[in-house]
C-alpha cells in the first residue's frame, strides 16, 4: 500500500485546495465559506516522483456531543489514526489561533510524523506571519500557497522519506501476476437519490464501519465520496453522492456544486442504485433522477430505502413495481429491492441485483439471434405506412455494449414513428432479457451507390 497522508487543520485554511493541487483535479468542493468539507475524501496524489494516497478531512472544530460538528471531528480523528503522516495546515495571513493550538495538541498526541504548512503565504506580509506557527511545537513551518503552487518543491523534500519508508514496508507483493494477467478493475457503483434518502447509512452498513457522516439532518453529504470495497471477492468502488433536490429549490452556489459532483459520479459509474425513501417513494424528483441515469446510459437498480419503517408491507413491493414500470418506461423492468441501511435487510438481494444489472449492461446479442428476432417482429407487426408510402426495414445489428446499442437499417427511416421505435426497443428488452438497461437504437439508411460524387 502507498503511504497515506492526512490533511488536517481548522476550517477554511485551504485543505481542499491543497488536496486538489496534489491529485491534479478539482475533486474536492472549494468555497470561500468555512466548513464545506464534511466527509473524508481520498485521492491518488503525485508530487514529482512521489505517489501516495492523500486524505482531505473536515475542519477541526469543537462541538457538542452528538452534534454534526462532533461527528465531523470524529471522522478527522479516524483519518489521523489511519494515516502514515499528517499535513497540519494553518492560515499564514491570520496567524495561529487558539483552535490551531488545541488541535496541534491532538495531532501531537497521535504520534504520527507531522509536516506543518503555513498556507496562503503568497504575500511578503503573510510569509512573515507564517513564522508565528513556530509556537505550535510541530517543527519548522513551511510557507506555502496551495492556490498558486508555491512551496511544492520543499513539500516534496519533506514527504520523500515518509513515502519511501512506506514503499519499503510494502516491497513484497501479496501475489505474483503471471504473464499479462491483471486484476479486474473495480465495478463502479453510484448511490444516488433525494436528500435524506439513506444513501450514506446504506454504504456504512455495506462497509461495516461508520465511514461516512450520517444523521437526521438532510443534506449532510456534499462531496461525492468514493470508497474501495470488496463483495465476495469482487472489487467494487462505491460512490456516495449529495442528495439531489429540484433545480428550482437550489439557490446556493455550494449546493449547485454538490449536485454537479453527483451528476459527474453518475456519468463515470457503471451501475447506479437509485435510492427511494420507501415512505414517500416516486416523487417527481425521483423520476427526474431516474431519467438522468437512463439518458446517461447507466444500468439502474431501484432500492426502497428505510424499509424497516414501513408498517404495511403486504403488497407494497408489487404496488411500487407497478408504479416504476408505469412512470419510468424508458428503463422498464429495473430491479426493485427493499433495503434498510439500519438493519441490513435486503442487502444481499441488492448486491445480486447489481451484478445482474452489470451482466445485462454488457450483454451482446449474436447476429443470428438478432436476425431471427427481426424476422419475427416484421411478420407480426410491420412498420406502418406514412403518407401512403411503405417504410422498408432491412436488418439490424448490435454496434456496442455498455449500454446495448443497436443500429436499424432501412429506407425512409427518418419517417419511422417514435412509437414504433419504442415497440422495437421493448421487444428487444423482453426477448433478450435486458430489464432495467437503457437500450440505444440508431436509424440509418444504406448508402445509395448512385449518389456518389453528386
Amino acid at each position: 500500500m502507498p503511504a497515506t497522508i492526512a490533511i488536517v487543520g481548522r476550517p477554511n485554511v485551504g485543505k481542499s485546495t491543497l488536496f486538489n493541487r496534489l491529485v491534479g483535479k478539482r475533486l474536492a468542493l472549494v468555497d470561500d465559506r468555512p466548513g464545506v468539507t464534511r466527509d473524508r475524501r481520498e485521492g491518488e496524489a503525485r508530487l514529482g516522483d512521489l505517489s501516495f494516497t492523500i486524505v482531505d478531512t473536515a475542519g477541526l472544530e469543537d462541538g457538542a456531543k452528538g452534534s454534526l460538528t462532533e461527528r465531523m471531528r470524529q471522522q478527522t480523528e479516524t483519518a489521523i489514526a489511519q494515516a502514515d503522516a499528517v499535513l497540519f495546515v494553518t492560515d499564514a495571513r491570520v496567524g495561529v489561533t487558539p483552535d490551531d493550538e488545541r488541535f496541534a495538541d491532538l495531532v501531537r498526541r497521535s504520534g504520527k510524523p507531522v509536516i506543518l504548512l503555513a498556507n496562503k503565504a503568497e504575500s511578503r506580509e503573510a510569509i512573515a506571519g507564517s513564522y508565528d506557527a513556530f509556537r505550535l511545537g510541530l517543527g519548522d513551518p513551511l510557507p506555502f500557497s496551495a492556490e498558486h503552487g508555491e512551496g511544492l518543491a520543499d513539500l516534496h523534500t519533506l514527504l520523500a522519506p515518509i513515502v519511501d519508508a512506506a514503499a519499503e514496508n510494502d516491497a513484497e507483493p501479496d501475489e505474483e501476476l503471471v504473464g499479462d494477467e491483471r486484476p479486474p478493475g473495480p465495478l463502479r457503483v453510484a448511490i444516488v437519490g433525494r436528500p435524506n434518502a439513506g444513501k450514506s447509512t446504506l454504504i456504512n452498513y455495506l462497509l461495516g464501519e461508520d465511514r461516512l457522516l450520517t444523521g437526521p439532518e438532510a443534506g449532510i453529504t456534499r462531496d461525492s465520496i468514493s470508497v474501495e470495497w470488496e463483495w465476495r471477492g469482487r472489487p467494487i468502488k462505491l460512490f456516495d453522492t449529495a442528495g439531489m433536490r429540484r433545480k428550482a429549490r437550489i439557490h446556493e452556489a455550494l449546493e449547485k456544486l454538490s449536485v454537479s459532483d453527483g451528476i459527474r459520479a453518475v456519468k463515470f459509474a457503471e451501475i447506479v442504485v437509485l435510492l427511494f425513501d420507501a415512505t414517500i417513494a416516486f416523487e417527481k424528483q425521483d423520476l427526474h433522477i431516474a431519467d438522468l441515469c437512463a439518458r446517461e446510459g447507466r444500468a439502474v437498480v431501484f432500492a426502497l430505502s428505510k424499509w424497516d419503517l414501513v408498517e404495511d408491507r403486504a403488497g407494497a413491493i408489487s404496488r411500487h413495481r407497478e408504479m416504476a414500470d408505469r412512470l419510468l418506461p424508458q428503463i422498464k423492468g429495473a430491479p426493485l429491492i427493499a433495503v434498510s441501511g439500519m438493519t441490513g435487510e435486503g442487502v444481499d438481494r441488492l448486491m445480486d441485483a447489481i451484478f445482474a444489472a452489470e451482466k445485462n449492461w454488457n450483454k451482446r446479442v449474436s447476429t443470428a439471434a438478432l436476425n431471427r428476432w427481426f424476422r419475427n417482429v416484421m411478420e407480426a407487426h410491420p412498420p406502418p405506412a406514412v403518407s401512403g408510402r411503405r417504410i422498408k426495414l432491412r436488418y439490424v445489428t448490435q454496434a456496442k455494449t455498455r449500454p446495448p446499442h443497436f443500429i436499424l437499417f432501412g429506407t425512409r427511416t427518418d419517417a419511422l414513428p417514435d412509437s414504433y421505435v419504442r415497440y422495437l426497443v421493448n421487444s428487444l428488452r423482453e426477448t433478450f432479457d435486458m430489464p432495467g438497461t437503457p437500450i440505444r437504437m440508431t436509424l440509418r439508411e444504406p448508402e445509395n451507390p448512385y449518389d456518389r460524387g453528386r
